[in-house]
């Protein structure tokens, strides 16, 4: 499916307000955290069979809390449920939001670096001689490949 060419802009006025935005957000979600991967990693994950789960066991341990051990916290437990049933919409908008700036950023950034190897190709076959071989000879640094080290030279180098 051919991709639509975009052409808009965003005013700094729009900018600003978009960031004003999501820096609302934030100061609305104080209790955010960042993990770092391993903690990610450690942490049990609640997906959609698991929330099931969730549901069922605060369900049973509220209406059955004298099976649980005193330092059970069932209030705690709520808490963190309801937080994430909260959150989880929250989620949903902001992970459609990124999928729409993170496509939008990669079709335009495409269509500028297309345009950019025109320009390039251009000045190269037209623009010899008219002053632009400097720039043409640092355009073309782009595309200079660094020569691989293969793996026996790597090894007795030590790097």
């Amino acid at each position: 499916m051919p991709i639509t060419p975009i052409s808009a802009a965003l005013t700094q006025t729009d900018r600003d307000a978009v960031m004003a935005a999501v820096a609302t957000i934030k100061a609305k979600l104080p209790f955010l955290i960042d993990l770092t991967a391993d903690e990610r990693k450690a942490l049990p994950k609640m997906g959609d069979k698991s929330r099931a789960f969730v549901s069922k066991a605060l369900e049973v341990a509220t209406q059955n809390p004298e099976f649980l051990p005193r330092s059970f916290d069932l209030d705690e437990m709520r808490k963190d449920v309801q937080l994430f049933e909260a959150l989880f919409p929250l989620l949903m908008s902001l992970m459609q939001l990124q999928e729409l700036v993170d496509d939008t950023c990669l079709a335009v950034g495409s269509e500028a670096y297309a345009s950019a190897l025109q320009v390039y190709n251009y000045a190269k076959a037209s623009g010899q001689g008219s002053g632009l071989d400097a720039v043409i000879g640092e355009m073309g640094q782009r595309f200079v490949k660094k020569p691989r080290k293969s793996k026996a030279q790597s090894a007795s180098t030590g790097a």
